[in-house]
């Protein structure tokens, strides 16, 4: 049987008969969804943390920015380590073990056992990311590609724009913990499906430390990508990461209608990932300079207009509709540029996404800490219009042979 264009290790015998396909690709991005709200769960969640564990909200950041930073470091680190292991058992390892950290976030009696546990969320989504990332060219048949490699960026989007807002809403009803412990009993629930839906997927081209010298130092579309992803997710989540203090303190959103309002973001963002997603293969370049651009408009107009209610709640749907594409479409963009290396090419877009929210959320916190909340807005935007620039100036991917 033939092998896909442009894609390498897709072979049609790598696609499973009984177990694959569409539930196959859910499961991959339910295991997504599930790892990336554990990671953002504490932007909803900043306040009421801090204030019961005794910690500024800034510091109380570090939630985010811990796991950022170990999620960076183990996505290339886990590709390599994985080398001839089969990823279904890698990746149910995985999932598995967030299950058991955000039980222990949920029981945590001090902030500094909280953030050890958060530790292990971040070695989990570095590597679970990195290895499921690029599965979609082995479950589906490559005229699906495109589709299913939007269903499992999903995850992402859908993290961030519902996740979150029902673990704040969560969060609000029954308290912070309740939030963690949920998280716990949806990674033991996407451990279960995983290993029952996902097929054997042994390695078909391991990732080594040279592949990826040679990848990031061989192609400037690489580079390029891995630079605006730095720019564009790390201006992101400078704002995003303190969306409750900016909804309260700067829009004056209740504190019990915030939850509503990141949830409204989130719809938002879900209707934009399915709508533009799959177009994103066809014109990535054009996609990320859209997106950059809108995000950093949005942000920007949210800084200016945002001081009250009807505007803050308003411009946040808009930011929801900007952001929701943004994860298919750098995806595609790093698979268009080294169609024969996903996985290697997904490690490296998985570092540089991690290391910007890290970073990202580390700069929004001293920023926040030093000037009022609608510092970190300008600071997103000027983020945002340098990916923008960045990527407009880079040469278009090779179209597929």
């Amino acid at each position: 049987m033939s092998r896909s264009p442009g894609i390498a290790g897709t072979s049609a015998t790598a696609r499973p008969g009984l177990r694959g396909g569409r539930p196959a690709v859910g499961v991959v991005a339910l295991g997504i969804f599930t790892l990336m709200t554990c990671e953002l769960l504490p932007v909803g969640l900043l306040t009421p943390v801090g204030s019961e564990l005794g910690v500024a909200p800034g510091t109380a950041g570090l939630m985010v920015t811990v796991p950022g930073l170990v999620a960076a470091v183990s996505a290339p680190a886990v590709s390599v380590a994985g080398g001839r292991f089969d990823r279904r058992a890698i990746l149910a390892l995985l999932i598995g073990g967030t299950a058991a950290a955000n039980l222990v976030c949920a029981l945590a009696p001090h902030f500094a056992v909280l953030l050890g546990a958060r530790i292990a969320v971040g070695i989990a989504i570095g590597g679970f990311w990195a290895l499921g990332g690029s599965l979609a060219t082995r479950l589906v048949p490559p005229e699906k590609v495109p589709r299913a490699t939007a269903v499992v960026f999903g995850g992402v989007s859908v993290a961030s724009v519902v996740g979150v807002p029902a673990g704040t809403l969560l969060g609000d009803l029954a308290g912070w913990r309740a939030a963690f412990a949920a998280l716990a009993l949806l990674g033991a629930l996407a451990t279960v499906l995983l290993v029952a839906l996902l097929p054997a997927l042994p390695p078909e081209r391991p990732v080594s430390v040279a592949t990826l010298g040679r990848l990031l130092g061989g192609d400037a579309r690489v580079r390029t990508g891995v630079l605006v992803t730095l720019l564009l997710i790390g201006g992101h989540y400078a704002a995003f990461t303190y969306a409750r203090p900016l909804l309260g303190d700067f829009s004056g959103v209740q504190a019990e209608h915030i939850g509503f309002a990141l949830l409204g973001f989130g719809v938002a963002g879900i209707a934009a990932n399915f709508a533009v997603g799959p177009s994103t293969a066809r014109a990535p370049k054009a996609a990320l300079v859209l997106i950059a651009g809108a995000v950093a408009a949005v942000l920007a107009l949210f800084a200016l207009l945002g001081g009250a209610v009807p505007g803050g709640i308003a411009l946040m749907l808009g930011w929801g509709l900007a952001y929701g594409g943004m994860s298919v479409a750098l995806q595609n963009w790093m698979l268009a540029c080294a169609p024969k290396a996903a996985e290697a090419a997904t490690a490296l877009l998985v570092c540089a996404f991690n290391l910007a929210i890290a970073l990202g959320a580390l700069a929004g916190g001293a920023v926040l800490n030093a000037f009022a909340a609608p510092a970190v807005l300008w600071c997103g935007a000027a983020l945002a219009l340098a990916a923008a620039a960045a990527m407009a100036a880079a040469r278009r991917p090779d179209p597929a042979p």
